[in-house]
């Protein structure tokens, strides 16, 4: 029997007394490939943050490879919204890798050789490696975003959670990202929050519908009927535009 790498149970969390996830109760098993699903609002980021550590449920427990979440927080890797990213921020791509090799509670130090082999690994992996020395705010939306990847790759994580990484990619961009994710689910554990319909039967093994509730389905399919079900009113991407898949209720 596979094992789960990480187990949710009756997690409740709210903000600011605004309930966003309740009863939610999840199992991912070791080298499952998950896609969380839903409208935006739903919860989906802030599962994201539960089971990285970065927030504490109100009610319910969270354990990542047995342990609490931020006791093997250097065991997971994290690709944020490009958002997230100042990209005016006076640093090169090849440092934002290096910030991957920071060690959770140690502090600032000056990266090593064998930190700067691997973020140099990393950034080739990502087809990247010629961008390295390039101020992060001359880098397209892709480009950026597969810095974020390679940041997230180079401590070689067992889990990598990934959110909404193909919305500042083009087409192109987007075929060339989930060849890359690809090769690394050979190794890893992933659960990517996505709006992209064509993606789902073609790369996941599973998805869950996260509307406040967490609906798992162990199949890769998304019917309409399936949706209805878990009462899921959700905006999915098709060819590059958005397609409701079920009406709003």
């Amino acid at each position: 029997m596979t094992s789960a790498i990480i187990e949710i149970t009756n997690l409740s969390f709210s903000y600011n007394r605004h309930e966003v996830l309740k009863h939610v109760n999840l199992r991912v098993k070791r080298g499952e490939f998950l896609a969380l699903i839903g409208p935006n609002g739903g919860g989906k980021t802030t599962l994201l943050k539960l089971i990285l550590g970065l927030l504490i449920p109100d009610k319910g427990m969270v354990r990542v490879f047995g342990q609490p979440p931020l006791k093997v927080s250097y065991r997971m890797g994290y690709v944020p919204q490009d958002t997230y990213l100042n990209r005016y921020f006076p640093v090169t791509a090849l440092e934002v890798v290096l910030m991957g090799r920071l060690k959770s509670g140690k502090g600032w130090r000056r990266p090593s050789r064998i930190d700067r082999i691997a973020a140099q690994k990393a950034l080739e992996k990502m087809a990247m490696a010629e961008y390295g020395n390039r101020h992060i705010a001359e880098l397209s939306g892709g480009q950026r975003q597969r810095i974020l990847i390679a940041r997230a790759l180079v401590s070689e994580p067992e889990l990598l959670l990934l959110d909404e990484p193909t919305a500042s990619i083009d087409t192109t961009g987007q075929t060339e990202f989930y060849s890359i994710i690809e090769n690394i689910h050979k190794t890893a554990t992933i659960l990517m929050v996505t709006h992209d319909l064509m993606m789902l039967s073609s790369h996941v093994d599973s998805v869950a519908c996260v509307n406040r509730l967490v609906h798992y389905h162990d199949e890769a399919q998304i019917t309409e009927e399936m949706l209805a079900m878990y009462e899921c009113p959700v905006e999915l991407i098709a060819h590059g535009l958005p397609h409701r898949v079920l009406k709003e209720h």
